[in-house]
Parts: C-alpha cells; sequence; structure tokens
C-alpha cells in the first residue's frame, strides 16, 4: 500500500511513522508513506496559503490551489482514494478503516483553520471526521486514521488474529488480564485459569456483550446476534435492571 499525506506541518509525523507498528510496516515494505508539504506548492512569495473568507466571518480559509497543485504532483493520483480530514466530514469507524484497508494508494489531506476553500470537494473523494470534536489542524485525525488503516494490512501484527478479537469489529473486546494474578488483592477471575477453553470462550463472549450493552448499545443494533448471544444478552439485562 501506498499513502500520501499532504499537511503544513511534516514534523508532526516523523515520531509516530518511526515507532511500532508502522515502523515495522514499513521496514518490511508492507506500505510506503510519503509526506508532503503544501505549501511548497504556494505561488505566494512569502509561500502564504490562507486568505480571509468570503462573505467575511473569524479566521482564515485555506486556499484551494496549493492542495490541489500537490496533488497533481503525486504519482498516480488520478486512480488514488483520496479524502480531506474535516469536522464535517462522515464519521470515521472500523468498518471505513477496512475499506481503506483494501485500497492501494491512499491521500490524506489535512486541513487547518477555519477549514479549506469548498472547491476542494472537488478534487477528493471523501471528507473525513473522527469524532464529534474539533482539533487544531487535521495532523491528528490523519495519524489516526493511518494507523487504524497499516495495522490491517495483512502481516503487519505479529499476530494476525490480534485483528480478529479487537474491539469494533463487532463488539467491545472482553477484559484482558496477566500476571500476577493477584495484586493487591485484586484477583483475576478464576474462569480464566482453569485451563478450560469452552468456558474461557462464554466468559469472555458474555464480558464483551456485557459492556457493549452498558457502554455502546448501539453496536448492538445491527449484530447478527446466534442463540447464545441472545441467553447470554438477557441475562445481562436482567443483571441491570
Amino acid at each position: 500500500m501506498k499513502i500520501d499525506i499532504l499537511t503544513l506541518f511534516p514534523e508532526m509525523f516523523s515520531g509516530v511513522l518511526e515507532s511500532s507498528i508502522i515502523k515495522r510496516a514499513i521496514e518490511a515494505n508492507l506500505v510506503s508513506i510519503n509526506i508532503h508539504d503544501y505549501r511548497e506548492f504556494s505561488l505566494d512569495k512569502n509561500k502564504k496559503v490562507d486568505d480571509y473568507s468570503y462573505g467575511g466571518g473569524a479566521g482564515m480559509v485555506i486556499r484551494v490551489q496549493p492542495i490541489v497543485d500537490c496533488l497533481k504532483s503525486i504519482k498516480g493520483i488520478e486512480t488514488a482514494k483520496k479524502i480531506v480530514t474535516t469536522p464535517k466530514g462522515i464519521k470515521y469507524n472500523q468498518l471505513k478503516a477496512k475499506s481503506l484497508a483494501n485500497e492501494k494508494h491512499i491521500v490524506v489531506v489535512c486541513g487547518h483553520y477555519e477549514g479549506i476553500d469548498e472547491r476542494i470537494i472537488n478534487y477528493v473523494d471523501e471528507e473525513i471526521s473522527i469524532g464529534d470534536y474539533i482539533l487544531t489542524g487535521g495532523e491528528i485525525a490523519a495519524l489516526a486514521i493511518i494507523d487504524s488503516v497499516v495495522r490491517l494490512i495483512p502481516g503487519s501484527l505479529g499476530n494476525n488474529q490480534s485483528n480478529k478479537d479487537e474491539s469494533f469489529e463487532e463488539i467491545l473486546e472482553y477484559p484482558q488480564y496477566t500476571r500476577p494474578d493477584n495484586f493487591e488483592d485484586l484477583l483475576v477471575p478464576d474462569v480464566l485459569l482453569s485451563g478450560n477453553h469452552e468456558l474461557i470462550r462464554k466468559y469472555r463472549r458474555f464480558e464483551s456483550l456485557k459492556i457493549t450493552f452498558v457502554r455502546r448499545p448501539d453496536l448492538l443494533e445491527n449484530l447478527n446476534l446466534n442463540e447464545e448471544d441472545k441467553q447470554m444478552l438477557e441475562k445481562i439485562k436482567n443483571i441491570k435492571k
């Protein structure tokens, strides 16, 4: 996979891209990530990329020209999946991460200030928001998207089972424990020490359903529940009454 990022602050990406799973994926040639400073494409003698908003209003708006010229400089841009990070975009989730992970080439444009000239939508495929809050710029949003996508590339994780068991694949993940089994009288549940894999499976499924029911009931709305799930969920509902 190839990922290109358009930003005004390239330095914000260095630490993350040189660490952990992303670094290993790059070193294994599973993904290549290129950072582009679209300020370099400004036609202004001072490399200015923003201006006042037509119609008035507070704040500055990013001009469309530097971004478009930067996009056009990227090899293969015509067939790439092009997205821009913005609070008004569709909300990002694991389903979207999976969709992007199937792309061969992704381009992420990081917005700033009061936003980008609306005409940018004529040059990208999608606007994406990572949540209902405002960030100073789109770099953090871009990093969240990149991290969530790269970890879905086959081979990027040491254990491919890790992707299958994570939260938001369908429901929230069950509680995890490790040694010691007794820490300041806080004990690991006995079932996890039993060695009985079927009991452990049922325990984890029950806990996942319980946490999801309490914290994110919306995830259960479209979940295809089997008979065991339904019985567990009824028990959970009775506990909460």
